[in-house]
């Protein structure tokens, strides 16, 4: 039954994946390819770790936390002025994102693996909560709030609450929510 909930939570999330791309080719909304191919790579290396570690359902969110952005890369891709203009301070922050990626790669330790996928997911995703703030109507609310429903359903099942169940979640709830937040604030007067 609680399984379910997972299920719907990646529907949902896929659901706010397409409004993204709808958005994308309607060019109300520039996703920042620093970011967005940074976000596919951390959570499915995450979603590996913790499948890795024996975590089986609880790994859809995270695991479609990473597969939407690929998604959203190849739309962005298909229409070419669709892209943000990535700064200095983006390919610095997908710089570090990216050392935090091959550090993971040295590690054959699960947990340490899930940490450095947050590291680089962070970093990666700090180019894109800074345009958020500055430029919110450039992106789709409705994406991140869906992905955080998403998340929400991987603590329906959760067996045995350990960092490899909860970690990305954790953290997955604190940037979605946060992008959120960023985008709406201004049309909420908050």
């Amino acid at each position: 039954m609680w399984y379910f909930l997972v299920i719907l939570g990646a529907a949902v999330n896929f659901y706010g994946c397409t409004i993204y791309i709808r958005d994308i080719f309607r060019g109300t909304t520039r996703p920042n390819l620093v970011t967005w191919v940074l976000w596919a790579l951390a959570p499915l290396i995450a979603a590996g770790a913790a499948f890795y570690a024996g975590n089986r359902w609880v790994v859809l969110p995270t695991f479609m936390v990473g597969f939407c952005p690929i998604l959203v890369i190849i739309a962005a891709i298909i229409k070419k002025n669709a892209i943000w203009q990535p700064s200095n301070f983006d390919y610095f922050c997908g710089s570090l994102s990216l050392m935090a990626l091959i550090l993971l790669l040295f590690t054959k330790n699960a947990d340490l693996a899930i940490v450095f996928s947050i590291i680089s997911d962070l970093l990666a995703g700090l180019p894109t909560l800074k345009k958020a703030w500055l430029f919110p109507d450039t992106e789709s609310g409705i994406t991140y709030i869906a992905a955080l429903f998403n998340i929400f359903t991987s603590f329906t099942v959760l067996k045995i609450y350990n960092f490899s169940e909860l970690a990305f979640p954790i953290y997955s709830v604190f940037l979605n929510f946060s992008m959120s937040f960023f985008i709406y604030r201004k049309k909420f007067k908050l």
